[in-house]
């Protein structure tokens, strides 16, 4: 039989989206399987690390801008909405990913930290793109 916080960490690991939690500083402290293969970090690489790692220079101010309103209020905008944003990858290459967002707080109503789902939607995205601009040829 296995304890509850070993099948949570198997189920994390497990699951087929990147699953990323960062503490109030924006450290990365869980990393799975899935994030790894989508972001080109292993988990050695990525924990301990700032968000950074995975956002893209030119919306890091938004980035945090939105991270710090939240932590402030307890609430996001885009709680449980998926959200098609824009990644790093290890290499460099810009990726085209979905993601929801959530905040983690503890029994007391305080924050913890944020958990994001990331899915890549890059070959779609270029497809529709590609479609488009056929479409207007």
């Amino acid at each position: 039989m296995t304890n509850p916080s070993q099948l949570d960490a198997r189920i994390i690991d497990d699951v087929a989206d990147a699953l990323i939690y960062s503490d109030r500083s924006g450290t990365i402290t869980r990393w799975n399987r899935a994030s790894a293969a989508l972001f080109g970090f292993s988990a050695g690489e990525a924990l301990g690390q700032n968000l950074d790692l995975i956002i893209p220079e030119h919306l890091r101010a938004a980035h945090w801008k939105g991270f710090e309103a939240a932590l402030a209020s307890g609430t996001m905008k885009l709680a449980g909405k998926p959200t098609l944003t824009r990644a790093l990858h290890k290499s460099g290459r810009k990726l085209y990913i979905e993601m929801t967002f959530a905040l983690v707080q503890d029994a007391g109503g305080a924050v913890l930290g944020s958990v994001a789902m990331a899915r890549d939607v890059t070959e779609r995205i270029e497809r529709e793109r590609a479609a488009k601009a056929a479409q207007n040829s």
